[in-house]
């Protein structure tokens, strides 16, 4: 028997997240050889028949769990560097893309060879580009969720079963009406983002943080499920060049793949000067050197779903956690302002909920992981 709350999980992402119309191409890329994300697949494909829109399922060899293993091993540097001749002309072509992920091994790439990873990335890097560009300008619509998987459960230190009850929770589809659910923190936040429009300059400090940084005539964006499912959080990017201090991330940084333990970033004038991981200091060497916006603070977020309290070591959940703060390494977002280009979009977590402090234009803002009136 189907599990009603997957029909509803796709409900959300068409008719709500991307808002698919008649007539318009959705892309869907994910994992479609794993049978635990077949259900949600298979949903999405009937929801965005049902909008009257054309579905585009597609894969992406560097990206697809099981071909991403032997493209690393295998592929020699001109065939890390090569594009489908077709991926440039479908990412200008698409008015929605949802991507599934849906691990089953979230530890595969461990021990690949994180210099061909940085090769691979750059070799794509304008299309990292143009799809942002695109996002920003609101010809294209996308949203990132993730299906429920053994490994992802594994690595949240759940069952299957409590990691299927955990994200059908945290993306309100175990509840009757989940779209009025969203529409509501989208109001919530919304007013969050309009306190911060105009504002100037921000410091960040904790046990884990001591950055300071400026805004001036950047955008705070409200993720309100538009963009992830789950969804829960505030975000902006700082003026690239004026990020100074230090960062360590409260909890294990983990990236494409690889779990570096936790990792301490010292920044100056916007450019990351020292970076230390408790292990494979070789692999966040080169992903700081993959280019130049590597090394660059593209994203400063702030979590706000409280449906969401445990570390799952999975960021597109963790990021969202309500008394938290994030910041990605690499590519920004131009809807943000942010001028900052990279293949790379790393986040790294800080836990503010034990006296951390944000003040915006010196005026606390945030304390212990709460917004203050």
């Amino acid at each position: 028997m189907s599990d009603p709350r997957i029909d509803k999980l796709a409900q959300v992402l068409v008719r709500y997240s991307v808002a698919a119309k008649p007539q318009e191409l959705v892309g869907i890329s994910g994992a479609p050889f794993s049978p635990q994300a077949l259900p949600l697949m298979e949903a999405l494909l009937r929801e965005v028949y049902r909008a009257g829109a054309h579905p585009i399922p597609y894969l992406q060899v560097p990206s697809t769990e099981g071909f991403d293993r032997i493209f690393f091993s295998e592929a020699n540097d001109d065939q890390l560097k090569f594009r489908q001749p077709w991926t440039e002309q479908m990412l200008r072509s698409l008015d929605c893309d949802i991507g599934i992920m849906a691990s089953t091994n979230t530890r595969r790439l461990s021990r690949a060879d994180s210099s061909k990873m940085s090769i691979a990335s750059r070799a794509v890097s304008d299309l990292v580009s143009l799809y942002f560009k695109r996002a920003a300008e609101g010809s294209l619509r996308w949203v990132l969720c993730a299906a429920p998987t053994a490994g992802y459960a594994q690595d949240a230190e759940m069952s299957l079963p409590e990691f299927e009850d955990f994200v059908f929770a945290c993306t309100f589809a175990d509840q009757e009406d989940p779209v009025s659910m969203w529409r509501s923190i989208s109001e919530t936040q919304f007013a969050l983002v309009k306190r911060l429009a105009g504002k100037r300059s921000v410091a960040v400090k904790g046990p884990h943080v001591d950055l300071t940084f400026s805004i001036e005539d950047r955008v705070f964006i409200n993720c309100d499920g538009r963009l992830n499912m789950p969804d829960g959080e505030i975000f902006t990017g700082p003026v690239e060049e004026s990020v100074n201090g230090w960062m360590e991330s409260s909890f294990p940084a983990i990236f494409r793949g690889v779990d570096v333990g936790q990792v301490r970033l010292v920044l100056k004038e916007g450019k990351v000067i020292e970076a230390d991981a408790e292990k494979h200091q070789e692999h966040v060497t080169a992903m700081l050197d993959t280019d130049e916006g590597a090394r660059h603070i593209g994203e400063f977020g702030i979590g706000t779903n409280n449906q969401i309290t445990l570390f799952t070591k999975n960021m597109l959940f963790d990021e969202k956690i309500g008394g938290t703060v994030h910041f990605a390494l690499g590519a920004g977002y131009p809807e943000t302002g942010a001028k900052n280009e990279s293949s790379i979009h790393w986040d790294l977590l800080c836990d503010m909920r034990d006296g951390g402090q944000i003040t915006v234009d010196d005026k606390l803002f945030y304390e212990s992981g709460r917004f203050l009136d």
